[in-house]
């Protein structure tokens, strides 16, 4: 396991220069009166102003915070392939305002479903610790799958269907504003991998066998776990102009019923946003690196293996591209404004998946690159459109979330990047 020593250390090596800069000023200190003036001082353009009154009603929307008592809208939940999805969610602050009950569902433009139910209660002041518990039952389709390793074809492209119901347990602790520590612990029921709803590849049960999609026939179930660090200083998470976040996580699946589907994994990221001229243009940086290690008799399942593509990390791929135990992903983009509302970005991913964690090195990477445009308020982006090139084709993606945030930590199963 000489990865759990080298991926900390690529990331404390990386991200080093960043803590020694000045946290970002305050939006409510004095200094930053003037900036706000200089960057009113010119003329409104044509269309600009009711763009930015739809950027900012918009923003109440995808903000991310949930209200302490009502309904809310729910976008989140389903991994990318699925679709834009969305559904209602309702939280309810119970115990005179000391735990709060949470549920939401949505369905996706492709028939994937989920539904979450969630208790959760501060367990000191200031919630700096948080414990509690969530069931969640999930039906996502289509999900791509290429087949395993770097030389995999897209011609043997095919979609599979994942059913589970995830019951989990977690607590996280802030003891800094800009630091988080997290655990989480669960059971899924039976993995069930059927043919999709509807499908652009053909099912991959047509295209793949037991022996190189493992875990296609078999449905076991895991007892999971895992802990994570994450510093995070970026000015707004919904649409970062300075400031990084840093995290490293250790996660460990456990398989209950054929004793073959066993592995750990431990994966590292770092972004890094760096503002120009009062943020009115911005470099942004990201890596992620996961590397996963068995035991004798033990394989990782293949809708568990770490995977590279779409418009989280390759853009000029399909999404689930590439998988592979290990993966390696470089990022960045030049970010620059059109007019308040609207970004533009130019951007290059740099990538590759491996069977051993010493070939993540910087050879023979698959790249993509190209241009996209964001659609934001002052805090959030709520709309990005990315167009991606490669090697395999020109690629269009939609999406609600930034194109560098952190990892979908909040699907257990299948891996999503």
């Amino acid at each position: 396991m000489r990865q759990l020593f080298i991926v900390p250390a690529v990331l404390i090596i990386g991200v080093a220069p960043a803590f020694a800069q000045d946290p970002p000023a305050s939006a409510n200190q004095p200094d930053d009166e003037p900036v706000a003036a200089e960057q009113h001082t010119r003329p409104e353009q044509s269309g600009e102003g009711w763009l930015a009154q739809l950027g900012e009603w918009m923003q109440e929307i995808f903000k991310g915070e949930k209200p302490k008592n009502g309904f809310y809208p729910e976008f989140d939940g389903l991994p990318p392939g699925s679709g834009i999805s969305a559904g209602p969610g309702y939280r309810q602050q119970i115990f005179d305002g000391h735990a709060a009950i949470d549920g939401s569902a949505a369905i996706s433009w492709y028939g994937g479903t989920f539904g979450q139910l969630t208790f959760e209660a501060p367990a000191l002041p200031n919630q700096r610790l948080l414990v509690g518990a969530q069931v969640k039952h999930q039906d996502f389709t289509p999900v791509s799958f290429f087949g395993i390793g770097p030389a995999s074809l897209e011609a043997d492209g095919s979609d599979y269907r994942l059913k589970n119901t995830d019951s989990l347990v977690f607590a996280s602790a802030k003891p800094r504003a800009w630091l988080t520590l997290g655990g989480r612990f669960g059971y899924t029921s039976p993995i069930t991998i059927e043919r999709p709803r509807t499908s652009i590849y053909p099912p991959t049960q047509d295209v793949f066998t037991a022996e190189t999609a493992p875990g296609l026939v078999d449905r076991p179930a895991f007892l999971h776990g895992d802990l994570d660090v994450d510093v995070d200083t970026r000015n707004h998470a919904g649409r970062p102009t300075s400031g990084g976040d840093y995290r490293v996580s250790v996660s460990a699946y456990s398989d209950r019923d054929f004793g073959a589907y066993s592995f750990r994994r431990i994966e590292g990221e770092a972004s890094q946003f760096i503002p120009i001229l009062h943020e009115n243009w911005v470099i942004a940086l990201r890596a992620r690196v996961a590397a996963s290690d068995t035991s004798d008799g033990n394989i990782v399942p293949f809708y568990l293996l770490p995977t590279l593509g779409g418009s989280q990390s390759l853009r000029g791929y399909e999404d689930y591209r590439f998988r592979d135990r290990n993966a390696l992903l470089l990022s960045a983009e030049y970010r620059w404004r059109v007019f308040g509302a609207l970004d533009g970005a130019l951007f290059y991913d740099g990538g590759k998946v491996a069977p051993r964690f010493d070939d993540l090195d910087l050879t023979h990477l698959k790249s993509s690159y190209g241009l996209g445009f964001r659609f934001h308020s002052s805090d959030v982006s709520f709309f990005r459109v990315d167009v991606g090139h490669s090697v395999e084709g020109t690629r269009l993606f939609l999406s609600l979330t930034d194109a560098l945030r952190p990892g979908h930590r909040s699907i257990v199963i299948p891996y999503v990047p």
